[in-house]
């Protein structure tokens, strides 16, 4: 972790973002995902806050527990920011109250990740940012250029098959049938 670190940083990183998942890592809007202990994950956040020689370098710390529900999910985040962590991303936060009620739960800024066909709901553009939500990706939108300027000019993007290649289509095209197939035959039984 620390050597990471210390690479991306004089290589001119300005965040790092570091995740929970155990491999093989899984979209945070597919099922079957599992984490790390919480405690191994806060000792890697402080290697990395400690490794850091540049303040400005911000550690970023992504969790994917919506395995154990989002309460847990909630106290991970805390034990993540406590060990240092400077932004801090919930993924696929599933009900509009939830979204609603994680920034005022944090001081530090938080990530929210909307994925068209995901599991979280499709907002207007400025709903995230009225919230308190300092960072909005939209990933999947990203994929398909030609409908940014549709989130610009409409506040909003939903799953429209004219617009986008619907989530599932999209799972279908990548084949992701194959991979749960591979990933239970092949997962450890222990």
């Amino acid at each position: 972790m620390r050597q990471t670190v210390r690479i991306l940083e004089c290589s001119g990183a300005d965040v790092i973002q570091f995740e929970d998942q155990i491999m093989p890592k899984k979209c945070g809007h597919f099922s079957g995902k599992e984490v790390v202990s919480t405690s191994e994950m806060v000792g890697k956040i402080r290697a990395a806050v400690d490794a850091r020689e540049d303040d400005n370098l911000q550690v970023m710390v992504r969790t994917d527990d919506a395995v154990y529900g989002i309460e847990d999910a909630i106290e991970r985040g805390h034990r993540f920011i406590e060990a240092g962590a400077d932004i801090l991303f919930i993924e696929a936060t599933e009900s509009l109250a939830d979204i609603e009620r994680l920034p005022s739960l944090f001081d530090k800024p938080q990530l929210i990740n909307i994925v068209i066909g995901g599991k979280t709901p499709v907002q207007s553009r400025e709903a995230p940012a009225k919230l308190g939500y300092g960072i909005v990706l939209y990933a999947n939108a990203a994929l398909q250029g030609t409908v940014l300027g549709t989130l610009k000019s409409n506040s909003r993007l939903d799953e429209d098959a004219t617009l986008v290649t619907p989530f599932s289509e999209h799972q279908r095209l990548v084949n992701k049938p194959l991979y749960d197939k591979l990933d239970r035959e092949y997962a450890a039984k222990d």
